[in-house]
């Protein structure tokens, strides 16, 4: 390969949570490991990747002229932004009129709901739910989220239960519902069909829908995403779409997202709301990044990572359905992400979901506990780190976890 994905970075003392936090947040961060043992970091949603060279190219070159003062997002900053959307998505509407900035895509989810409801009202979701969003709306902002259930078909596929969504937005006088495409954390890529489906019921209920879509660049091999907005007209005029190039070349820290936007009065109103703050305001060296991580050498690295985040995900799959019985896990489409149900095998071994985890952790597998996302059997692995890594941290398991 062109770009380097196998390079075991060291992330200790870089401003990393995702080893450096470790401990400092009890219920939300693994535990650190005992002694002898270095952290395999797999939790928070951040990959450790070296990005593309392009993106630090062009931090520093705008870096070296002295002065960061006031500016406006340029031409090229939008071009690139559509030029993306039109070779990743085929996307071929799309006009910078209906790009606009934000701090953050949950910032801009708060931002869309607070334009599309009064406070208490009840918000759709699908279960298991995103932290982010039960954090951003239900615990900080006072919205109720609803969630119906993903249920897995014969195959083992989640796919989303449409008479039981239905059944809700009628019950709970739901008129705003979250679609998150690709889902996270079950790793789901909605095929256009299911779209269908889903906004069928939406435009019969008058249902607006705000569309998490930070993870569509990460589709597996053999998958491809569908924009929501892309799928019909109500869609288009009825969704706040948000995307951000931080999920797929790892950028969080730099903070920078955009929402797409093509009704007039939404955009207004959503533009009207974020300015309340008077701190939505874009990074001059986010901008850049944006820039950098859009040119050829992006199309070209983003290929390359999901080449291996899909071998990655085939090797994890692979070892569990092999090796831990009593496991339940699906193939994600999408994502870096594999959630794992862990019912049968904490009954079967009289361990609690608080033991297992810990298990690992002591070991330096940093997992994730699932509680969060609403399933009490529950645990997220990312799987965005170098193969060797990914071994490594299943060998502990079988040695030190999985072993009985």
């Amino acid at each position: 390969m062109k770009y380097d994905f196998t390079t075991i970075m060291d992330r200790h003392n870089k401003d990393a949570l995702a080893v450096d936090g470790l401990g400092l947040n009890p219920g939300f961060t693994p535990d650190r490991p005992k002694d002898g043992f270095d952290v395999i970091p797999m939790w928070v949603a951040d990959m450790n990747f070296p990005t593309v060279p392009t993106i630090t190219e062009a931090i520093i070159e705008r870096a070296k002229h002295p002065a960061f003062g006031y500016f406006r997002p340029t031409k090229e900053y939008y071009q690139s932004i559509i030029n993306w959307h039109k070779n990743r998505n085929g996307v071929t509407d799309l006009k910078a009129e209906y790009i606009g900035y934000e701090n953050g895509v949950l910032g801009g989810v708060v931002t869309a709901a607070n334009i599309l409801c009064s406070k208490g009202d009840n918000i759709l979701v699908n279960a298991p739910t995103y932290i982010g969003f039960t954090n951003a709306l239900a615990k900080k902002n006072g919205y109720n989220l609803v969630a119906s259930k993903l249920i897995k078909d014969e195959n083992n596929t989640w796919r989303m239960d449409y008479e039981d969504m239905e059944r809700k937005i009628v019950e709970n006088h739901i008129h705003t519902a979250i679609i998150c495409s690709p889902y996270n954390p079950a790793g789901r890529v909605w095929e256009r069909e299911e779209l269908e489906k889903v906004i069928a019921i939406y435009e019969k209920h008058n249902v607006y829908i705000i569309s998490d879509e930070i993870w569509s660049d990460l589709i597996l091999e053999g998958h491809k995403h569908i924009p929501t907005q892309q799928v019909n007209d109500y869609a288009k005029y009825h969704t706040i779409a948000f995307y951000a190039p931080s999920k797929t070349f790892n950028l969080a820290g730099l903070v920078g997202s955009y929402h797409i936007v093509y009704d007039t009065w939404l955009r207004e109103r959503l533009l009207r709301e974020s300015a309340t703050s008077c701190y939505n305001d874009m990074n001059v060296l986010s901008m850049h990044a944006l820039i950098g991580a859009y040119k050829q050498e992006g199309y070209e690295w983003l290929d390359e990572l999901r080449q291996v985040l899909t071998a990655n995900v085939q090797y994890a799959y692979q070892h569990i359905k092999d090796h831990y019985e009593g496991i339940d896990v699906s193939m994600p489409e999408g994502t870096y992400m594999l959630f794992l149900n862990c019912q049968e095998y904490l009954e079967k071994h009289h361990m609690t979901l608080e033991e297992l985890e810990k298990k690992g952790w002591d070991v330096g597998v940093a997992w994730q506990d699932g509680k969060m996302f609403g399933d009490p059997y529950g645990i997220r692995m990312n799987l965005a780190l170098p193969l060797s890594r990914i071994q490594e941290a299943f060998k502990r398991l079988d040695t030190y976890v999985f072993c009985e």
